[in-house]
């Protein structure tokens, strides 16, 4: 994408804890990943707070069994980004429908443990997008919700260029030249707009969720119908892989497609994706996948119960710590008790010798003979 001015940058980041950091990091993010954009909108959380947040909104490239998809992200920056995770969701168009799994639940949010263990020192959104095209490529978020059957709309196939072109298999003559595949709505609607959007927020710490209950996916959205087929049914799907991001035009702009025919589109190279040469997912993959989920529940229920030790620890700590003052005091009381008691031993004493002293003095005087007064 072009460069983003400077004025919109700080415009953007102006309340965020650390601007410079942040934007920082989205332009080198921006560089590298040409299918999101970043922009600022309205986020409201379950409980009724707004504020105002930078997010990447766009798509990433998926590959799944050696084609490539465009799966639409939308990544909201918290104001104290980095020292909190973003909220991540896939955002599905109207025909589209979310493949619930570990990665993704009905609403849309995205779980990843990368996300669960978020680092303001190691964790970065570059990191946290490749994780997210790892995870996507083993179970795809997303899948058409309509069959092939009575389908007359235009699927959408790569040409030679790499831009998407809507094709009919019936159309016998070419549209107009100036017609191009772009989707009509040159916006996404989020959460917080008049649109209104299913998305709750991220579990993020300082940060309460989005209300879940908000209204169903709006209708219409810039992105193309580009993703993998839902598991178990595939040539039912009227949505051909391997089909690139268009890029909405400058202006807004978003003129009606057309049909028109194209050549045979060139096979994409395969793609990476830790898959065999069969395009399946093996027993190895599923086993890896089922390995790194219990991994990380470990991890967290280790966590849960260090945390909980180590508050006990401390709660033992500061007993110990009174016990001993108490204690102390105690055997400062103990000190001055036997002073007083030794002192009034003594007097005891004292007195006895004077008692025992008076008594001889008056038995003296009783014995002495009665004085003649003549």
């Amino acid at each position: 994408m072009a460069d983003i001015p400077d004025s919109k940058l700080k415009r953007y980041f102006s309340e965020y804890a650390h601007p410079e950091k942040t934007k920082k990091e989205v332009v080198a993010l921006l560089k590298s990943y040409k299918g999101l954009q970043l922009e600022q909108d309205t986020y409201e959380f379950h409980n009724g707070f707004v504020k105002r947040l930078a997010n990447l909104r766009g798509t990433i490239r998926v590959g799944y069994k050696g084609l490539t998809y465009h799966i639409p992200v939308c990544i909201w920056l918290m104001d104290t980004h980095p020292d909190h995770a973003p909220i991540c969701y896939v955002k599905p168009t109207a025909d589209m429908k979310i493949n619930i799994s570990p990665n993704v639940d009905h609403t849309g949010k995205i779980y990843s443990p990368y996300l669960h263990t978020w680092s303001a020192q190691h964790s970065k959104l570059e990191g946290l997008l490749k994780v997210l095209s790892a995870a996507f490529s083993s179970v795809p978020p997303l899948y058409s919700s309509r069959s092939r059957a009575g389908v007359d709309n235009p699927s959408y196939m790569r040409t030679e260029s790499g831009m998407p072109t809507p094709y009919n298999g019936n159309a016998a003559t070419p549209g107009p030249a100036n017609n191009t595949p772009y989707p009509t709505q040159s916006y996404m609607p989020m959460p917080g707009s008049n649109m209104n959007s299913p998305y709750p927020s991220y579990p993020t710490p300082g940060y309460p969720g989005y209300n879940p209950n908000a209204a169903a996916n709006p209708q219409g959205s810039m992105y193309p119908p580009s993703y993998p087929p839902q598991p178990g049914t595939a040539g039912m799907s009227s949505y051909p892989p391997n089909m690139p991001y268009p890029y909405p035009q400058p202006g807004g702009g978003t003129p009606a497609a057309t049909p028109y025919p194209m050549p045979n589109p060139s096979p994409a190279p395969p793609t990476n994706t830790g898959n065999t040469s069969s395009g399946t997912i093996t027993d190895e993959h599923i086993k890896m996948s089922l390995k790194s989920a219990v991994e990380d529940k470990i991890r967290r229920k280790m966590n849960e119960q260090t945390t909980q030790a180590q508050e006990e620890i401390e709660i033992l700590k500061e007993t110990q710590n009174e016990l001993n003052r108490g204690k102390y005091k105690l055997s400062k009381i103990f000190e001055r008790i036997e002073k007083e008691k030794t002192e009034l031993e003594r007097n005891i004493s004292f007195l006895k010798e004077k008692d025992t002293e008076l008594d001889s003095i008056l038995a003296v005087l009783l014995e002495k003979t009665d004085v003649d007064v003549d």
